[in-house]
């Protein structure tokens, strides 16, 4: 489904919040069904930058400086209760993916999974660190 897999074609025009989101939503339906089930009730975003919130609390340099975002609550805690709790969601942002496709060698479709999918290691309550080790475990 990569339309963008080579973002060098002349003329390819750049790709749209709806696009990532279409990204985003075909990367989680080729996830194993009792992965998704796993996941419970959670929502996608597509943005093109993050709140200004956001970039001050995560004490960011740039708003290109986050590809993604999981706010909520983490699998883990879910059985602790809280009032005016929002859904769960994970949160794309649309420009700063785009900057990272444009200066590596990776697809659109690809970079979106792994964001995607990082993000949900945050909402299985995995640190940054913890992903890392993972996927360096991987290779």
């Amino acid at each position: 489904m990569d339309v963008f897999k080579d973002h060098r074609i002349a003329g390819l025009r750049s790709p749209s919040l709806d696009d990532v989101e279409a990204l985003a939503i075909a990367a989680y339906d080729e996830l194993p069904q009792e992965f998704r089930a796993l996941c419970g009730e959670i929502r996608f975003i597509v943005a093109d930058f993050p709140d200004e919130d956001v970039i001050d609390a995560m004490e960011l340099e740039s708003e290109f400086d986050i590809l993604g975002l999981f706010e909520g609550r983490p699998i883990g805690d879910m059985g602790v209760g809280a009032t005016g709790a929002m859904a769960n969601r994970i949160l794309l942002y649309r420009r700063p993916i785009l900057d990272y496709w444009a200066e590596n060698d990776e697809t659109l479709e690809a970079i979106v999974r792994h964001v995607l999918i990082h993000e949900i290691g945050h909402h299985f309550g995995l640190s940054d660190d913890d992903m890392e080790a993972l996927e360096r475990d991987a290779e």
